[in-house]
């Protein structure tokens, strides 16, 4: 009868913990930007399954005073992306669809949030 009581808890605490493990909210599919590299040529870069609902500070941009923002961003997720044209989604934003296509070289970030 304890194996029995005891397997159970097994198999309760193992099913807690593999839901805790699991993340969140997740976005499926690539986000692609462009950046000027170290060396002043363009480079590319993608997230792929980026993080949703959670801000991402692009890492070749996230320093205003150091680095050019990155830009033309492809959304090829399956969610809803707001870029913002500085860190830490602060300043100016544009929403990109879901599997759009990619925006012009005019279009600047610094960081990007997904609804997912």
């Amino acid at each position: 009868m304890r194996f029995r009581h005891s397997l159970a808890a097994v198999c309760g605490a193992l099913a807690l913990t593999a839901t805790l493990a699991t993340p969140a909210h997740a976005t499926t599919g690539d986000f692609g930007y462009r950046f000027v590299g170290l060396d002043g040529s363009p480079q590319s870069a993608t997230l792929h399954d980026p993080a949703g609902r959670e801000c991402i500070t692009i890492p070749e941009a996230a320093d205003p005073g150091a680095s050019e923002p990155a830009f033309a961003p492809h959304n090829d997720t399956d969610d809803y992306a707001m870029v913002f044209t500085e860190p830490d989604c602060t300043g100016d934003s544009w929403t990109l669809r879901p599997h759009g296509r990619p925006a012009t070289d005019r279009l600047k970030l610094r960081s990007v949030w997904f609804a997912g």
